[in-house]
């Protein structure tokens, strides 16, 4: 599957909707006095739609790659239009403050972090000045990773929020560009953490995971360790490119997509298929890789049709489709 510009346009008119819209929506905060109970639009001039900050945060990543991607679209010039009245930088000050108050060290640790820096490095790829002003703020997450990580004895290897490797994916593509201390220290905890991992029993997904433990691990080593990764994939999952396990190359069922949880396994299926594409580019010369795009494909097939039966998918779930399919 390709990403085509009927299906790009698709994505950005379901983001369009939401983006903006400020209920339901899910605060991420701990409240230190009254004070701090305002509206969400108060509380996050930029993020205060797409149900929770970090889906808008994403949800704005996703319409930034549709615009460049297929700059003559009719929803290309209205995304330009909401990012020149949005991505300012008074409305980013509003954000960084967030980050100085009381009980916020954690705030969005560490997903929300990796987004924030993945939007600021597909900022920079357009010419405007949505780079600028996004810039304080990529900057305050690349420094709570920076502090962050040498105090991390172990990774979190859930499917959710929580995920270390998928954050550091995230991270480490926009430190390529903007901060090589960072991918140093990425890699470094990378090995620590991961190197020495076999034989992966792959015990998932959880009943609200969005991500796979597994491949979000492998997608991350396959960045961090280049050309030695093949050799360290047989050794994680030996039994891959024989289809094995077999809960890795079988799509979630759904049970109720008006649930959030449970909506979230149609992520699982849409992430694992940017896994499995992404490790098929990496080992394009090895049996694998026919196992993992046709994974790929069948993960697609399950949950790319349902991105809009319910807000509590169609408030995210076209992100994690653009992922898969621009691979």
């Amino acid at each position: 599957m390709t990403l085509t510009a009927d299906t790009a346009a698709g994505f950005a008119r379901l983001t369009l909707g939401h983006i903006g819209q400020q209920y339901p929506y899910k605060l991420d905060q701990v409240l230190s006095g009254p004070g701090d109970l305002r509206e969400p639009h108060e509380i996050h001039p930029i993020f205060h739609g797409s149900f929770d900050w970090h889906s808008c945060v994403h949800g704005w990543w996703q319409l930034l790659t549709i615009a460049r991607l297929f700059p003559d679209l009719p929803e290309a010039d209205a995304i330009r239009a909401r990012a020149d009245a949005m991505l300012v930088p008074d409305k980013v000050a509003g954000e960084v403050a967030r980050l100085a108050l009381p009980y916020a060290a954690g705030f969005e640790r560490p997903y929300g972090w990796g987004w924030a820096l993945a939007l600021h490095g597909e900022a920079v790829r357009h010419d405007a000045p949505w780079a600028a002003a996004l810039a304080p703020l990529a900057r305050a997450f690349a420094t709570r990773f920076h502090q962050h990580l040498p105090k991390l004895t172990y990774p979190i290897r859930v499917g959710t929020h929580f995920n270390t490797a998928f954050a550091l994916t995230l991270a480490r593509d926009w430190g390529c560009d903007h901060d090589a201390a960072l991918v140093a220290l990425i890699d470094a905890r990378a090995r620590d953490w991961f190197s020495g991992d076999r034989g992966c029993q792959a015990w998932e997904p959880g009943g609200d995971e969005f991500l796979s433990s597994a491949l979000s691990e492998a997608l991350l080593m396959s960045r961090v360790l280049g050309e030695d990764f093949g050799a360290w994939f047989d050794g994680f999952l030996p039994d891959a490119a024989a289809g094995r396990p077999t809960t890795l190359f079988t799509p979630a069922i759904v049970s109720d997509r008006s649930d959030g949880k449970i909506a979230h396994l149609d992520g699982l299926n849409l992430s694992r298929a940017w896994c499995w594409r992404t490790i098929a580019a990496a080992l394009p010369d090895r049996e694998v890789a026919t196992a993992a795009l046709a994974a790929a494909t069948a993960h697609l097939d399950a949950s790319l049709p349902h991105l809009a039966d319910d807000y509590m998918g169609a408030h995210w779930l076209a992100t994690f489709a653009l992922l898969a399919l621009t691979c």
